[in-house]
């Protein structure tokens, strides 16, 4: 293993900033620039360069092997945050033989490989360095504390029990068993199986939670779509004009509704396009609106009817302001609905929701249902004494898709893409 070092924190100025090293020449490395190390983990040193020269004040802390974030043994420098004293460091650490200058992630991969994490945590560690609402960093936490890995570990546990128990049926296939093992083998199957199914349905709203929903709003042109986008974002957001066709293309606005992270789209008036311009923002207008998760209809209270086409469709009277229909209406100049759309917007995506486990990305799902596979395969052939070697067989296969899910195995064309995710200090 080779050492690294890199800055932990954002670069600028700041209070204190971290410099982390990690790998075997760790602590020797960190003794020729701040003499020697704090005996009981932590201590002030000063930082000087090869010269001699004083470079800061530093509060040093060490971690031995197996005790780290990594794994490996590491040192941090926390130094003054700013820009010249962590340039000075980090130039002085540049000049170390024994070091190179850590890659995006490779703090985390060192820890992955050194058993410190599984690849469902390293994922969660990425969702919680990017979780931007409460929802979002509450599922991160879920995963990177190891949630889907214990469960992984449940079901491996009692599938290595059913392939002992079927293999100790193949070995003595020639005497007589004393006992039934069948009813023992396919109870495990069937819980495991129904385990794994309920994380698989929990995918897509995890998946949601992560990237964020979407609310579409829709209808005619100057029913106050932009005006109503605006009022939500606190911003001009959307172009606002009494000219039909202003919107020409969707716009978005990124929101943090009762923890949930919503991306409301104010998409082009829908109505016979002008021009060929214009005829392409609806028409990619009716394609958002289709994949949304919820969209909210703004018509005149002579089109206005209770629901719409999706269950998940609102229906409100725009330009509410100027309405007197006692229908449920919405202005976006006043404010007027605004609070009551947006409570049973959260309301809606909240119960969405409720079905997230820890099982948060696509890759856990293929995983999980490759593992499902296996077991409806082993299932078919266990209770056939003639077939319990391929039974045994799907077994394997089922064992071995779990420890895909959890980086076990077969990982390697994943790691560079989720490592990409991550910025050099991490």
């Amino acid at each position: 293993m080779e050492t690294i070092y890199a800055l932990a924190t954002a670069r600028g100025r700041a209070g204190v900033a971290v410099i982390r090293i990690s790998g075997p020449a760790a602590h020797g490395v960190a003794e020729r620039v701040a003499g020697p190390l704090p005996r009981h983990g932590r201590g002030l040193r000063r930082l000087r360069s090869a010269g001699g020269e004083v470079l800061d004040e530093a509060l040093v802390l060490t971690f031995e092997k197996g005790r780290s974030f990594t794994g490996a043994p590491v040192v941090e420098l926390h130094l003054h945050g700013s820009r010249a004293v962590i340039n000075a460091v980090l130039n002085e650490l540049s000049g170390q033989p024994e070091l190179r200058l850590a890659l995006p992630g490779e703090f985390t991969r060192q820890a992955l490989e050194n058993g410190r994490l599984d690849l469902s945590q390293v994922e969660g560690l990425a969702d919680l360095v990017d979780a931007e609402t409460e929802a979002q960093r509450r599922q991160a936490m879920r995963v990177m504390s190891g949630g889907l890995g214990r469960k992984a570990d449940i079901w491996k546990r009692d599938l290595l029990r059913a392939m002992a128990l079927l293999e100790a049926t193949i070995d003595f296939a020639d005497e007589d068993v004393p006992v039934d093992v069948t009813p023992e083998v396919l109870d495990l199957l069937s819980r495991c199986e129904t385990a794994m199914r309920a994380e698989v349905q929990g995918v897509g709203a995890a998946e949601r939670i992560r990237d964020g929903f979407e609310v579409a709003i829709i209808g005619a042109p100057n029913m106050g779509k932009s005006t109503l986008l605006n009022h939500l974002a606190g911003r001009d957001a959307a172009i606002i004009s009494d000219i039909p066709g202003t919107t020409r293309d969707v716009i978005e606005v990124r929101l943090d509704l009762r923890g949930l992270p919503v991306t409301l789209l104010d998409t082009a008036g829908l109505r016979d396009a002008g021009d060929e311009i214009e005829a392409i923002g609806i028409a990619r207008a009716k394609q958002r609106a289709e994949n949304a998760d919820i969209r909210v209809h703004l018509v005149t209270a002579e089109d206005y009817r209770d629901g719409g086409d999706h269950l998940d469709d609102l229906v409100r009277v725009g330009l509410a302001d100027r309405d007197r229909s006692g229908h449920p209406g919405i202005s976006g100049l006043t404010g007027l609905g605004v609070p009551e759309l947006l409570d049973e917007i959260a309301s809606r995506l909240e119960k969405r929701s409720e079905g997230a486990g820890v099982a948060i990305r696509e890759r856990h799902r293929e995983a999980l249902l490759s593992g499902i596979a296996a077991l409806e395969e082993c299932r078919s052939k266990a209770e056939s004494s003639d077939l319990l070697d391929l039974a045994a067989e799907d077994l394997r296969l089922a064992v071995r898709a779990l420890d895909t899910l959890v980086g076990r195995v077969d990982v390697e064309d994943v790691l560079g893409e989720i490592f990409s995710s991550f910025c050099i200090g991490k």
